[in-house]
């Protein structure tokens, strides 16, 4: 299962094997007396260790790596910068110059003080000002209220995008100017700047009429970045884990300390060339056997995008583990091994993972690749041999449906440091390639569109369970829609209602997310043996269809034994997996024009195009694709190999 990497320095008991450091360790308890006087009480925040924060509830002492309390559960209270304020209510952090939370709307300091010269004068003007302010901020709830019941029934994700930022703004600069030029002369000024027309009926039967909703993401309304996913595939041993390493570690991702730390123990084992893999390996098995097996989640930004990194294992025996956390992707990066014989066992046809990894990224709907070709150092940087692997595998992917101006291809040297993030240095690369480097491809790549119009649609990637805390964790990338803390989800197939206690995006504390973006959702009042992996959170009202029985259309891919009715697959959808069996085959189709070109066929060939039906073992979330694309898209797996891939045309009544 996909995994998070953490790059907060925690050593745990390995952290006494670095000599090479030295450091005072000062827990912050000392204290001594002074001419016969014990020194005053330091604050409680110089009472907490370095290192650790300390919980305002319970008063435990938990790591900075943690955003929640381990005993309680209180969400971490991060210092206020200077130059703003933090709500009371919902815990935003507001700009000083602002008297109302740009989120709900409480004012920052009730009481305004008078001009007047005496003491009573002043006592009085106070008075009438705070209950101005307070009338004032009755008539705002008011107004908006008026606002959402003219909207109509609308959806609790995106419930906070009612009230626009600078409507917000209008109404706090409204109460200054009272406050300073007169409290009745300005009473007539209050007015709401949107005026929302009437939403469309909408029904729970029809998630895809769902009237458009504006979105509004309040702790990045000034971040112009745009998110992007970008998946690490390729054939195993091609250097995807060493090339992620290297770059997070040129990026400043990964400190100098942490490296001298992979280094140290990669080569204790024997391992020297696997320092920068490690930075992404972190299991025990994973390193022993040097081949990544789950996929491993970092972050880094380049000028144009916030980048979610999802390195991938390339072994035939973790591709499920690639499908569910590739399916999160809006981009790749598909590396290939220079190497003399590696790039030939990669496009091999009987097993080689460069082709299947290619067929199951543009199965995703991903239509945008950079070719990674690695290893170049290997090959003394020829240019023949990058020629030779470009025309080969080029070949290939435009079989796979992929254009020519939406596939960038780039030469590097992930161990020698060549065209990563800076252009080469080596002459015999430079000679003959004046490309882009890798970072630079990145932020080449078209921002993917979102749909944020919808109700809110989340399959779920991983889970945490906490019994104790009455929660559970679980992350995964919404789909659609938008959620904020405080919002009910409900978890299909289990039917289960719960509340979105807190969210997480990009290991940072938010209040609200959009489609796009992966987040971690710390859920309370529901129980956790009632989720898991491969469920999806869905809004109340709108619930996702569930069933077993499934119309696809179907594209085989190479395969030497024929498909029949009856024949026994795996069935991948999002992050579920169920064993599946043909039931009826209907049809042939043309692979051009999608027509249909035979009847209820015998058998299905290598290279064919055809709707086939499909029962699961057991009951799936699944979406038909002109609805949904992320959760209408499948794949089909038989004897470690994937035969065929497919969209869901049609949600058919379950079969007992």
């Amino acid at each position: 299962m996909p995994r998070k990497i953490n790059y907060g320095v925690d050593y745990k008991e390995d952290f006494y094997d670095y000599e090479d450091y030295n450091y005072d360790y000062d827990d912050g308890y000392e204290c001594s007396e002074t001419n016969g006087r014990t020194p005053e009480t330091n604050t409680k925040q110089e009472l907490v260790k370095v290192g650790i924060w300390r919980c305002s509830i319970c008063t435990f002492d938990n790591r900075d790596s943690m955003n929640v309390c381990d005993i309680c559960g209180n969400p971490k209270q991060e210092q206020v910068k200077a130059g703003v304020w933090r709500c009371p209510i919902c815990t935003f952090d507001n700009e000083d110059t602002t008297n109302l939370c740009d989120i709900c709307g409480v004012l920052h300091n009730p009481l305004i003080k008078g001009c007047g010269g005496g003491k009573s004068s002043a006592a009085t003007s106070d008075k009438v000002l705070q209950t101005d302010v307070l009338s004032c901020k009755k008539e705002i709830a008011g107004e908006v209220k008026r606002e959402l019941v003219a909207e109509g029934p609308t959806s609790s994700s995106t419930s906070t995008a009612k009230v626009r930022r600078d409507d917000v703004k209008d109404r706090g600069s409204s109460i200054e100017t009272r406050g300073n030029h007169g409290i009745m002369t300005n009473m007539s000024n209050m007015s709401v700047s949107s005026h929302p027309q009437n939403a469309e009926s909408r029904t729970a039967t029809s998630r895809s009429q769902s009237k458009p909703q504006k979105i509004v993401r309040a702790d990045q309304l000034e971040d112009k970045l745009d998110q992007l996913n970008l998946a690490i595939v390729g054939h195993v041993d091609s250097g995807k884990s060493t090339l992620s390493g290297r770059l997070l570690h040129l990026l400043g991702k990964i400190s100098q300390k942490e490296m001298h730390k992979y280094e140290k123990e990669a080569k204790q084992q024997g391992k020297g060339s696997f320092a920068y893999t490690w930075a992404l390996d972190e299991s025990v098995e994973e390193r022993e056997r040097g081949i990544t097996m789950t996929v491993a989640v970092a972050y880094f930004n380049t000028k144009r995008y916030r980048v979610v990194l999802l390195d991938s294992p390339g072994h035939r025996d973790f591709v499920p583990n690639m499908i569910s956390g590739a399916t999160q992707a809006d981009a790749a990066i598909l590396v290939v091994d220079a190497s003399i014989g590696a790039f030939e066992a990669g496009i091999d046809v009987t097993g080689g993972q460069t082709r299947e990894h290619a067929q199951l990224i543009k199965s995703f709907g991903v239509d945008q690749i950079i070719i990674a070709i690695n290893k170049m150092d290997a090959v003394g940087y020829s240019k023949e041999r990058f020629d030779t692997i470009k025309n080969q595998l080029g070949t290939f992917l435009r079989a796979c449906k992929f254009k020519d101006s939406s596939v960038l291809w780039i030469p590097l040297s992930a161990m020698e440091n060549q065209n990563l993030v800076t252009s080469p240095s080596d002459a015999r690369l430079l000679s003959w390639f004046q490309g882009p480097c890798l970072l630079d491809a990145v932020d080449s790549l078209q921002p993917p569109q979102r749909d944020y119009s919808k109700p809110i649609l989340m399959p779920i990637c991983d889970l945490v369970k906490s019994p104790s805390q009455g929660q559970v964790s679980v992350c995964g990338k919404l789909e659609t829609g938008a959620l904020q803390t405080g919002d009910k989800v409900l978890v299909m197939p289990s039917r289960e209602m719960a509340t979105v206690r807190s969210l997480e995006h990009n290991s940072q504390v938010c209040i609200s997310a959009k489609a796009g973006e992966n987040v971690t959702i710390n859920l309370q009042g529901i129980d956790a043996n009632r989720v898991m992996a491969g469920d999806v959170l869905c809004h109340p009202e709108y619930p996702i269809s569930v069933t077993n029985h499934l119309e696809l259309k179907v594209l085989i891919l190479d395969i030497a034994v024929p498909i029949l009715i009856g024949s026994q697959l795996e069935f991948h959808v999002h992050h579920a997996k169920e064993a599946a069996r043909v039931v009826r085959i209907l049809s042939l189709l043309d692979p051009k024009t999608g027509k249909e070109t035979k009847k209820s066929p015998r058998c299905l060939l290598a290279k064919q195009n055809a709707i086939i039906e499909v029962v699961l073992q057991g009951m799936i979330c699944v979406e038909e694709h002109s609805k949904c694309k992320g959760l209408g898209r499948v794949s089909l797996r038989a004897s470690g190999r994937t035969i065929a891939l497919g969209l869901v045309t049609r949600v058919l009544e379950k079969k007992e």
